[in-house]
């Protein structure tokens, strides 16, 4: 077991494993959930990975499907005591909408990222000072001024998913409006598009522009973002975020009409290449 890796992402290897050894046992979440005396959706829950499960639960479970084997079971337990600790974004409660820290957490334990974005520079591509810039427009600084340096430490340390072992797969594209518009001053500018150039030469990042020559594309009614996971493709999760609140949902149509979505944008798009040429100029044009 890597100490790198997230809580999310052992919850997930965990209920893999779990649900594995109920399926070679024969035995329905119904069945399973009766016998534990847990309601049917702690059940799903848990093989959903979206909550966590105690050792001792784990060693019941264990016993029900007919493990005995001392080394497995010693690995089954070190999952289930590591996937209960605290993530790193946990730190942020106070300050952050709870929306954006599950979406962490899903991107921590993501195959691929797809994100869309019409006003901002997605959050994860933030430089500080451009993320500062963004925050100060919709944060009283006043009424809690720890929030916002708080909120940029939380993207700064989001960034470092990017680079990581085993990093998911993004694929980015931001709409022509985001060059134009001026986001805390012209030097902010030009070095939040510098960064992007950066990092675009990423092997696992992907960043198109979307032209206004384009038109009306399907990501004109607004910006989202697609976690998808290879191991589960029907739990692929859907954010929209919102000045009424943030969205997640999993239902598997919506993600897949989405996720179509996106493909078409990209189609539409500039190619990675052009777009990180566009990008550049905008950067020399901002200085």
């Amino acid at each position: 077991m890597s100490d790198g890796e997230s809580p999310p992402v052992l919850r997930r290897r965990l209920r893999t494993e779990l649900r594995a050894a109920r399926l070679r046992k024969g035995l329905t979440q119904d069945q399973v959930a009766g016998a534990m005396d847990w309601s049917l959706s702690k059940m799903n829950r848990i093989e959903k990975a979206k909550s966590g499960i105690s050792v001792n639960d784990v060693r019941v479970l264990l016993e029900l499907y007919d493990i005995t084997d001392t080394e497995q079971a010693e690995e089954l337990f070190a999952l289930a005591r590591a996937a209960r600790r605290s993530p790193w974004w946990s730190r942020y409660r106070e300050v952050s909408p709870p929306g954006l820290l599950d979406l962490i957490g899903f991107e921590s334990a993501a195959s691929a990222v797809s994100q869309f974005e019409i006003v901002f520079v997605p959050g994860i591509l933030q430089t500080a000072e451009y993320a500062s810039a963004v925050l100060r427009v919709f944060y009283d600084e006043e009424s809690a001024p720890e929030r916002v340096p708080s909120l940029v430490e939380l993207r700064t340390r989001r960034r470092d998913l990017l680079t990581s072992v085993n990093a998911p797969r993004f694929s980015f594209v931001l709409d022509e409006s985001i060059i134009h518009r001026l986001v805390g001053s012209p030097a902010i500018m030009s070095q939040q598009f510098m960064h992007l150039v950066d990092m675009a030469e990423l092997p696992n990042v992907t960043i198109q522009v979307a032209p206004f020559a384009v038109g009306l594309h399907p990501g004109t009614r607004g910006p989202y973002e697609i976690v998808e996971f290879d191991d589960t493709p029907d739990e692929n999760i859907l954010f929209l975020e919102s000045a009424r609140g943030d969205m997640i949902s999993d239902a598997p149509e919506e993600t897949r009409n989405y996720l179509e979505a996106f493909r078409r944008i990209t189609e539409a798009a500039l190619g990675p290449s052009d777009s990180v040429d566009r990008l550049r100029a905008a950067a020399s044009q901002a200085a």
